[in-house]
Parts: structure tokens; C-alpha cells; sequence
């Protein structure tokens, strides 16, 4: 295939991923976070460790997974190759969960060609696709430029207002236990809680094996929550599954859609009960 790809869709199947594989500008990156790798880590051929935690989080930030500057996503992306041309496909270990973080991290630097593979690794696998032992990438560099979009992350202060005021719905992407103060929170030493003022959507419920619900099904999801036109943050734990809400909400038509990159962890800390 000599053609290059341009994505119109923010997700595609595996088996559109193998029918373009070879295409010139595809890159294909593994997101899955805190990958670890060993003689048993596999990964789809030519992927390239997107690496969240450390590469493409600032790392100084108090939270984890915290928003990273322009010039560190530009660095980081151009180290794995990635050029202003590209088509990139991002998939994780668990099906659509830190991949969703990839996909809204470009958005945010101003790039839309890329879209997330439904189902990730294991759906792949499961179509028994090929596999290669998992590597580090070494290629040339890429030529990707960095142009901050204002407004697809917002942070403690944007939240704290829209919580105050009520201007926008706040969905909640974590389980309904953690919502509910339940069970604990994973965290260590982080207080059970929710930020005032908002609704629950576990992101898990959008899924079923890891692969996205029909545009239907997510609609009807969404629809007790908020209006196509009513302005949303979404939120979770640490401002990861967040984006899969926000990939959700992309498909069934919501366009006034934020993320809230300190999530519940900042929130938690941050203010008391």
C-alpha cells in the first residue's frame, strides 16, 4: 500500500489495523502503562512504547500521569518517530484504557490522525494477528510539532469553579464503589470522596471485553447525564480513564467535552471532606 493513511474515525478494529499495517506513515504505539519489559513482553510488529508515566508525564508534578509541557511532548513523540504526516494507532494491554490517555495527549498538541485500536493487544492476539517480542524503538527521529489546544485539559482551579458554579456536568469515570465512598481508594493514603456536584459514568460500563459498546449503547449511556451541547469535564482517578469517557462522548456526538488531568487524586489531596 503506497497510499498514505489519514484516520477519520477516533477508532478502528483489528482488522482494519492488519489490512494497513504496512501503510508509510502509519505508527503504531503501545501505551500500555508501566509496560515491562522481559523475554515474554510481546507487542503488534513495529509498535513503539508510548511511556506515559515517564516520558510523556511531567514528572516533577505532585499527581501522577500530570499534564506535560509542549516542548517535552514534542521531544518525546519526535524521539519515537513520529512527523507531522503520520497516522498513528495506539493500543494498551487491557483493551481501550491508557490508550484513550494517548489519543486525547494529541489532541490536545493541536494532532488528529490517530485513533485507538478497539480491543487493544488482546483482541489482537485473539484474532492471532502477528506478534513480536517486545522492543525499544531506535529509529530516526520525527519532525512532530506541538501546538497546544487550550481547553481539552483543564486543572484544580477551571474544576474547582465549574464544581462551585455548576457550570459544566462532571462525570466521574471511576467505579460506582470508589464514586460512592465504598471501597477504598487504591492510592495509598489518598481520602474516599467525590468532587461536589457530580455524576457517575464508570468507564468500565462503555466496555464489554475490553472493546467499545456500539455508538447506540454509549448514547444511551451519556443521555441520562448531559445534552449533546451541554459542556462536560470528565474525571477519574488519576486523569486516565477519563479518556475513555471523552472518547465515548466523541463518538455519541458530544463536541464541549474536557478532561480533568489531576482527576480525583489532586481533588482528594488537595481539598478536605
Amino acid at each position: 500500500m503506497s497510499n498514505k493513511l489519514t484516520l477519520t474515525e477516533p477508532v478502528v478494529s483489528v482488522s482494519w489495523l492488519s489490512k494497513h499495517i504496512e501503510a508509510p506513515n502509519l505508527v503504531v504505539l503501545d501505551g500500555t502503562i508501566a509496560k515491562v519489559f522481559n523475554d515474554a513482553s510481546e507487542q503488534i510488529p513495529n509498535a513503539r512504547f508510548f511511556d506515559i508515566k515517564q516520558k510523556f508525564s511531567n514528572i516533577e508534578d505532585a499527581f501522577p500521569s500530570a499534564f506535560p509541557s509542549a516542548e517535552q511532548f514534542q521531544k518525546e513523540a519526535r524521539i519515537l518517530g513520529v512527523n507531522t504526516d503520520s497516522a498513528i494507532v495506539v493500543y494498551d494491554d487491557k483493551g481501550i484504557y491508557s490508550s484513550a490517555r494517548v489519543w486525547w495527549l494529541f489532541k490536545a498538541f493541536g494532532f488528529n490522525n490517530i485513533a485507538i485500536l478497539n480491543g487493544g493487544f488482546p483482541a489482537w492476539n485473539k484474532a492471532q494477528y502477528p506478534i513480536e517480542k517486545a522492543s525499544s524503538y531506535n529509529g530516526e527521529l520525527g519532525d512532530f510539532t506541538a501546538n497546544l489546544q487550550l481547553n481539552y485539559m483543564l486543572f484544580f482551579k477551571d474544576v474547582e469553579q465549574a464544581s462551585k458554579e455548576k457550570t459544566h456536568t462532571i462525570i466521574d469515570a471511576r467505579s460506582a464503589g470508589r464514586f460512592n465512598c465504598e471501597v477504598p481508594e487504591p492510592r495509598e493514603g489518598l481520602r474516599m470522596g467525590t468532587i461536589p456536584n457530580s455524576v457517575n459514568l464508570p468507564f468500565t460500563d462503555l466496555l464489554e471485553d475490553g472493546i467499545l459498546k456500539s455508538k447506540t449503547e454509549l448514547e444511551s449511556a451519556f443521555k441520562p447525564l448531559a445534552e449533546k451541547e451541554d459542556p462536560i469535564i470528565f474525571s477519574c482517578g488519576s486523569g486516565i480513564t477519563a479518556c475513555v469517557l471523552a472518547l465515548a462522548a466523541e463518538i455519541s456526538g458530544y463536541k464541549n467535552i474536557r478532561v480533568y488531568d489531576g482527576s480525583w487524586t489532586e481533588w482528594g489531596s488537595l481539598v478536605d471532606q
